[in-house]
């Protein structure tokens, strides 16, 4: 049996909060959020195929110009199903809908409408552009909304789906379209760069925002590509990316590409008093199918590179949870002295230290010093000499912090 269709039947875990959500009554339009290529629609889809109600899908992403006035015919199909006596309403998936010239006014007075009739007309928004769907929710749908948050594929779900171990997880990340091309390493990473990276900083980041130095971007991620896990100031990055930029442009872009869910930069910790554009950043890739695609590592690279692999894999767990606003996430130093991640779920910290090297180094003069300064609920090492990789990755983040 091929990859492709082991994955094919897997349901990730937001598909039950999504089903619970669509069976309550009727309170706000439901945004299923996250990067491109993490199985927003198929979620969405398989949540609808299991519903006792009737429901209907439809995209945006068709050859054909979609206006307002497509929105509304769709919506007001939907509500024939929604309106018989005794019904238990209907729901509406609208995919793409960013594509849509004004789409968060019309959703608005649509929404509005059925509130004031009290029709029992859910509704699902989904799209391919993060930073797009958050600008137009926060224009016009304030209040009108709640956020189900599809991050990128965690080690446990490839595992489950795809048969990955954790060798493969490191190395291929954590993008099941891809998985059915991990035995022909050069093909993914073609896919990788076409399909995902150009695509994302073509269509989600330079075409929807305003960047006035676009190639300053694109050597911004393939730098934090490269330096995932390292913190590097921003004067250093300038140096790096031969520009005439500044640190203030290099944040804003670092947030671009964070909001699109690809690269993020953590700030420093220093007790609540965390200044983003005042510390020097930790890169981080949030999938480490980018790292590798980025420097066309062959698998003896990988090898020679575990190390940083395995901090990344770490970071980008704990940093994909960071995104759906379950926990904070920092690094903190002090001269030599170095925690990897602090976790900070309401007052509760959590100083994680990530080791990929040999046993016999048991020592953590970074996090004995963190402790001594911050009051710390827990303290792990994961890696060699504690929680075994494997294992940490396997858990959500609240079972390690909780």
């Amino acid at each position: 049996m091929t990859l492709s269709k082991i994955g094919c039947d897997y349901v990730r875990p937001q598909a039950a909060t999504l089903s619970r959500r669509l069976v309550e009554p009727r309170r706000f339009i439901q945004v299923v959020a996250g990067p491109r290529q993490v199985g927003k629609t198929t979620l969405v889809r398989q949540v609808l195929a299991r519903l006792n109600s009737p429901s209907s899908y439809v995209s945006a992403d068709e050859p054909a110009l979609r206006g307002n006035e497509w929105v509304a015919q769709q919506w007001d199909a939907a509500r024939l199903a929604a309106r018989p006596a005794g019904h238990g309403g209907a729901v509406l998936a609208l995919d793409e809908i960013h594509k849509v010239p004004g789409w968060s006014e019309t959703l608005k007075r649509l929404w509005d409408e059925d509130t004031a009739e009290g029709l029992s007309l859910r509704v699902v928004v989904l799209g391919s552009a993060p930073l797009l769907m958050q600008r137009g929710l926060g224009e016009s749908l304030t209040g009108r909304f709640e956020v189900i948050h599809l991050p990128h594929w965690s080690f446990s779900e490839m595992r489950d789906a795809f048969g990955f171990n954790l060798d493969q997880y490191l190395r291929f990340g954590g993008y099941p379209g891809a998985a059915a091309l991990t035995e022909d390493p050069e093909r993914w990473r073609r896919y990788i760069l076409d399909a995902i990276v150009e695509t994302t900083l073509s269509r989600d980041v330079l075409l929807l925002t305003r960047v006035d130095k676009p190639a300053l971007l694109r050597r911004l991620f393939d730098l934090a590509c490269r330096y995932s896990g390292q913190v590097l100031s921003y004067q250093k990055m300038l140096g790096q990316l031969h520009d005439a930029g500044n640190t203030t442009t290099l944040a804003h872009y670092l947030d671009l590409l964070s909001a699109a869910g690809m690269v993020t930069g953590l700030a420093k910790y220093s007790g609540g008093r965390v200044r983003q554009r005042g510390s020097s950043p930790k890169l981080a890739v949030l999938n480490t199918a980018l790292m590798n695609a980025v420097a066309g590592l062959d698998p003896a690279d990988a090898a020679f590179l575990r190390g940083r692999l395995v901090e990344s894999a770490v970071g980008a767990h704990l940093a994909n949870t960071a995104a759906a606003r379950e926990c904070e996430l920092f690094y903190w130093r002090e001269q030599n002295r170095e925690v990897d991640f602090v976790v900070k779920v309401g007052d509760r910290l959590t100083a994680i230290e990530v080791k990929a090297g040999r046993a016999g180094l048991k020592a953590l003069p970074g996090v004995e010093t963190f402790v001594a300064e911050y009051r710390t609920n827990r303290r792990l090492l994961v890696g060699t000499g504690g929680i075994p990789l494997e294992t940490f990755l396997s858990e959500p983040v609240r079972h390690w912090t909780e």
